[in-house]
């Protein structure tokens, strides 16, 4: 028979993001690597739909393929290194770079300073990339594409691909606290055993590539937000009528423009979900700590 545990250890918090879409308006390849090729985005995405249409490929590996293919086709070395300095160049929406010290800040000042919250990254993007973007530090782990690379630290093939429906397993490692690949997630874990209950995760990403990932979180008892690019324009308008389709469906509990400044209607919804979720883990301590006093 199992011990009951004899600690609460269901205090932290996780805000789960994507990227492209998210935090940065544009595909992060677009601020980087394809510029440094000297390649036109619109093309190369066009070349990526085509080919893996054809090959009946996965389009995340056939871009993975194409910007080796297309770098070496011009005699360009893009290894580990350059990448991550290639990171320097991304771009984010108003007030991401102060977004994180204001989250952390409320959930210190709201949660007695004994719940605590973390910031992950589940992207189909590149993780080589992310390692060298300005606000990587705030992250307590990124889970990214990442690229196998020989002895020249010349990118061959894929070490690691995530596509959507992939993007859920490290739902699942966070929620467990099996965040290394070492770790086997397929074992039976007691809901009580796990560091980060479904109910204390808010996931945030921006449309239909996000939707197994806001639907597990939903279905689990968590919290999800699509965010839609600010503005009027016909980009714009296409990501905030994605977002309706979403809250439509109930695959999200709020959307809101991508707009991470202090008042904006994003920081609002985020801390009204903060604020439940902190509520909810007062109250599982305090039954956690009534149980135990009467040995139960």
């Amino acid at each position: 028979m199992t011990q009951p545990r004899k600690k609460f250890i269901q205090n932290t918090i996780a805000l789960v993001y994507d990227f492209d879409g998210t935090l940065s308006p544009q595909p992060m390849q677009e601020y980087t690597v394809l510029p440094k090729i000297g390649i036109d985005p619109a093309g190369f995405w066009g070349e990526v739909n085509k080919q893996s249409q054809e090959l009946g490929e996965e389009p995340m590996l056939t871009y993975m393929r194409l910007l080796i293919e297309k770098a070496e086709s011009k005699g360009l070395h893009i290894g580990r290194k350059e990448f991550k300095a290639l990171g320097k160049d991304v771009q984010f929406f108003d007030g991401v770079s102060d977004w994180f010290k204001r989250v952390n800040g409320y959930v210190a000042k709201y949660g007695n300073g004994y719940i605590k919250v973390r910031h992950y990254i589940i992207s189909a993007g590149l993780k080589e990339i992310l390692e060298g973007v300005s606000i990587n530090k705030h992250f307590e782990n990124v889970f990214a594409s990442e690229y196998h690379y020989n002895h020249h630290d010349a990118a061959t093939f894929p070490k690691l691909l995530i596509t959507d429906t992939t993007k859920t397993q490290f739902l699942f490692r966070i929620n467990k606290g099996k965040e290394s690949l070492k770790e086997s997630i397929n074992q039976h874990m007691p809901h009580e055993d796990r560091p980060i209950p479904f109910e204390n995760m808010i996931y945030i990403g921006d449309g239909e590539t996000d939707v197994p990932s806001m639907a597990l979180t939903r279905q689990n008892g968590g919290n999800s937000i699509a965010v839609y690019k600010p503005g009027r324009g016909g980009r714009e308008k296409k990501t905030l009528d994605t977002c309706k389709k979403l809250l439509k469906a109930g695959r999200v509990n709020f959307i809101a423009p991508a707009n991470y400044a202090e008042n904006s209607e994003l920081e609002r919804r985020v801390q009204l979900l903060l604020k439940s979720i902190i509520a909810k883990i007062e109250y599982e301590k305090e039954l956690f700590d009534c149980r135990k006093k009467h040995g139960i």
